[in-house]
C-alpha cells in the first residue's frame, strides 16, 4: 500500500500546477452528473483534486481521500464551492450520516481489499442510496501497460484489473445489488470530430461499445426488510385513467384488493362519448362507505395528462396505474405494491409478455411492436426490459414529485406517459424491476389505441429520447 500512496503523493505535486479537467476526466465527470440531482447528497470516495465532486450536483457534497497532498489541494482548488473534503481511508470510512449517490471513480484498481471498502461504503448508505462504481476495462490493461513502457503515461503500481462479474459480484457480497451495467469512452484523447464520433455514437453500439475503456456498475443495498415489515408500512394511490368505459368501472373497484395500510382510488374520466362520467359519479356514491374514492375530469386529452392529473390529487405513499379496460386483473396490483414495498425495486413495470395471454388480449403488429420497443429499451437504458408498454407502472410519490423537477431534461415529449415514466425513472437512477402478468381480453368496449398513428408516435419518442438518454 505505501508504493500506490507515494504513487498518489507525487501524482498530487506534479498535477498541482495544472488542471484536471482534460477530455477523460469530464467524461466521466458528465456520465456521473447525469444521474445526480439537484436534491440529492453526494460521496466521492477517492476524491483526488475534486473535479468530479464540483462538477455533479449535489444539495450536500462531500469528498474523501487518503492523500492529505490532493485534500489540501482540493480545498484550495474549491474553495469557492460548497463541498466538505476530507483526509480519510476507503478501508475505514467514519462519517456519521447516510447519502443518496456515492461515486468510486478510478480508485479499486489501487485498493488492496475491494470488498472491505464495498462493506464500508455500506455504513454511509440507505436503503435507497444509488452507488456508481467506475472502473477500467481489463481489455486495456496490455495498452495502458505498453503506454507506459514507452513511456505515454506515467508508470503506476501494480493495479487489480477486475471484469465487471469480479465487480458484481464483490458488490454481492458485499451486500449490494448490481441493477445496471454500462460500458463508454473508447478513444480517451481529445481528436477533433474523431472523439465526438467515437465517443458519442460508435461507442454506445454492439461491438465497439466491448472496447470502451471505463465500465460502471450501480447498485443499491439489498432490502433487509421482511414481509411483516412492509406488509401495512405505505398507503397507495391507484389512478384509473378512463375513456369510454362504462362497462369496467364498477368491476375495477369490485376486483381491487386491499392491501398496504390503506388504498385510495382515483378516476380520471377523459373525453368520453358514453356514459363513463356518471357511472363514475354513480360508483363513488354506492361505494362511498367501504372505499376511498375520488374522481375528476381531465382537462387535456390522452393518458399521460389524466395520469398527471390523478398523481395530483393523490395521497398515498405509492403511486399505481391500472388501465380501466381491466386487461392486467386488478387481482395481481397486490404483487406490484410487494415488489416496491419490499424493496426488490425503485419502479415497478408490468410486463405483459412472459405468460401465454388471452386469444383476442393483444393483436399481432401490436404484438410485435412491443417486442421492437421492448429491444429499443434494452438497448437505450442498459438494461433489460421485456414490455416498456404495459399500462401498469408503479413507483413512490416522492420520487415522482422529483421525476416532475426533472421533467425540463426531456420535456413534453409523451402523450401515452409510459416513455416518459420509464425514462425519468433512469435520469433519476432508480432501479426498475418487472413484474409478469397475466395480459387479459376486453370484456367492454374498445381499444383508444391505433397501432399505425400512435406507432409512428412512438417511434419518434424513441429517437428523441436516445438523444437524451443513450448518446450524452
Amino acid at each position: 500500500m505505501s508504493d500506490i500512496k507515494e504513487y498518489f503523493n507525487t501524482l498530487g505535486k506534479r498535477r498541482k500546477n495544472r488542471s484536471l479537467s482534460g477530455y477523460y476526466w469530464n467524461e466521466i465527470s458528465n456520465y456521473c452528473n447525469y444521474f445526480s440531482h439537484e436534491d440529492s447528497s453526494v460521496l466521492e470516495i477517492g476524491c483526488g483534486s475534486g473535479d468530479l465532486l464540483s462538477k455533479v450536483e449535489g444539495s450536500r457534497k462531500v469528498g474523501i481521500d487518503f492523500s492529505e497532498e490532493f485534500i489540501n489541494w482540493a480545498k484550495e482548488k474549491h474553495s469557492d464551492k460548497k463541498i466538505e473534503f476530507l483526509q480519510m481511508d476507503a478501508n475505514n470510512i467514519e462519517l456519521n450520516e447516510k447519502f443518496d449517490l456515492i461515486i468510486i471513480s478510478n480508485l479499486i484498481g489501487f485498493v488492496d481489499d475491494i470488498q472491505n471498502v464495498f462493506e464500508q461504503v455500506k455504513k454511509v448508505s440507505h436503503p435507497n442510496t444509488k452507488v456508481l462504481v467506475q472502473y477500467y476495462n481489463s481489455l486495456w490493461e496490455p495498452l495502458i501497460k505498453f503506454s507506459e513502457l514507452i513511456g505515454l503515461k506515467k508508470k503506476t503500481p501494480t493495479q487489480n484489473w477486475l471484469n465487471s462479474r469480479d465487480i458484481n459480484n464483490l458488490l454481492f457480497i458485499s451486500g449490494f445489488d448490481v441493477y445496471r451495467n454500462s460500458k463508454r469512452l473508447i478513444c480517451p484523447f481529445f481528436i477533433p470530430v474523431l472523439s465526438f464520433i467515437l465517443n458519442r455514437y460508435l461507442a454506445k453500439f454492439p461491438f465497439f461499445r466491448f472496447f470502451s475503456l471505463n465500465l460502471y456498475s450501480f447498485a443499491k443495498p439489498f432490502p433487509e426488510n421482511n414481509e411483516n415489515e412492509y406488509a401495512q408500512k405505505y398507503s397507495t394511490t391507484v389512478v384509473i385513467p378512463a375513456r369510454n368505459e362504462s362497462g369496467n368501472i364498477e368491476n375495477a373497484i369490485l376486483r381491487l384488493p386491499k392491501f398496504g395500510k390503506h388504498v385510495e382510488i382515483i378516476f380520471i374520466e377523459g373525453n368520453s362519448t358514453d356514459d363513463t362520467w356518471q357511472k363514475i359519479q354513480e360508483m363513488q356514491k354506492k361505494y362511498s362507505a367501504t372505499h376511498d374514492i375520488k374522481i375528476g375530469q381531465q382537462k387535456g386529452k390522452g393518458k399521460a395528462d389524466a395520469v398527471r392529473e390523478g398523481y395530483k390529487i393523490a395521497s398515498g405513499d405509492i403511486l399505481m396505474i391500472l388501465d380501466a379496460d381491466l386487461t392486467v386483473p386488478p387481482e395481481d396490483i397486490p404483487k406490484f405494491y410487494d415488489a416496491i414495498a419490499g424493496g426488490k425495486g425503485d419502479f415497478i413495470n408490468g410486463t405483459r409478455l412472459v405468460y401465454p395471454m388471452d386469444k383476442e388480449a393483444m393483436r399481432f403488429l401490436n404484438y410485435l411492436g412491443n417486442h421492437f420497443f421492448s429491444w429499443a429499451f434494452t438497448w437505450l437504458l442498459d438494461q433489460r426490459f421485456k414490455d416498456t408498454l404495459c399500462g401498469t407502472k408503479v413507483m413512490f410519490r416522492t420520487d415522482y414529485i422529483k421525476l416532475t423537477k426533472n421533467r425540463k431534461y426531456f420535456g413534453e415529449f409523451d402523450p401515452f406517459g409510459d416513455f416518459d415514466l420509464l425514462f425519468g425513472a433512469h435520469k433519476l437512477n432508480l432501479k426498475i424491476v418487472e413484474v409478469p402478468i397475466r395480459y387479459r381480453e376486453r370484456t367492454y368496449g374498445e381499444t383508444n389505441i391505433s397501432r399505425f398513428k400512435h406507432g409512428v408516435i412512438l417511434l419518434r419518442m424513441c429517437a428523441f429520447a436516445s438523444r437524451k438518454c443513450k448518446f450524452i
